[in-house]
């Protein structure tokens, strides 16, 4: 159904859902909009002709059903602002507080953002990980195993990964397993990274 056709039928629906409150007297106490002045004068000089009265009253009714409209309109406007923060805040939690570590990397391999377990299977605070370079993060010998990763994924597009040494800091170096995946039309890649067993893994990489 094209979007024309759907349009005519909300803004019906709207009016009847004005009309409806109008007349059972449930509009809101405290409405946002008020007459304007012209308004009032145009209502006050038709209100005093006999012949115009009529006319009077069918714009006045008008006038009070566009408001209601209007009040309608911000109110669903307030609940959808409502629904995407709340939304938002849960997509927000589930990001930084996963069991997995998940890094948003940009292609010339600096961290965009990254979230708690990320930060801490590369030995790292939180605030430590956003516009560095996740090779950085990693021991020489490591580094060209996953930014061969993201340089496949980049050139390819296909989800891919590899393990690789990384880390350092209280708990030691550590051996994570990646999987990095670039979104259709993407220009950030996503990296996904835990601990796998304490393999050699100086020379080993892993296709998907």
């Amino acid at each position: 159904m094209s979007k024309t056709s759907i349009e005519p039928r909300v803004y019906a629906q709207l009016r009847d859902k004005a009309e409806e409150q109008l007349q059972a007297g449930t509009t809101a106490s405290q409405s946002q909009w008020s007459v304007g002045v012209d308004a009032l004068r145009l209502l006050h000089r038709l209100s005093s002709n006999p012949e115009s009265a009529e006319d009077a009253l069918k714009l006045l009714h008008e006038l009070q059903v566009h408001q209601v409209e209007l009040d309608l309109q911000i109110e669903e406007i307030s609940d959808n602002e409502r629904a995407v923060a709340d939304e938002l805040s849960l997509y927000r939690k589930l990001f930084d507080f996963a069991p997995v570590g998940y890094l948003l990397i940009d292609f010339e391999g600096n961290i965009i953002q990254g979230n708690l377990a990320a930060a801490e299977l590369l030995g790292a605070g939180r605030d430590d990980l956003d516009g560095h370079p996740i090779a950085t993060f990693l021991p020489a010998r490591s580094r060209p195993l996953l930014l061969g990763l993201l340089e496949r994924v980049k050139q390819s597009g296909a989800r891919d990964h590899c393990q690789a040494e990384a880390g350092g800091g209280a708990h030691g170096s550590r051996h994570l397993q990646f999987l990095a995946s670039l979104p259709a039309g993407g220009e950030h890649i996503l990296l996904a990274c835990c601990e796998c067993g304490n393999a050699d893994i100086s020379s080993k990489t892993l296709h998907g």
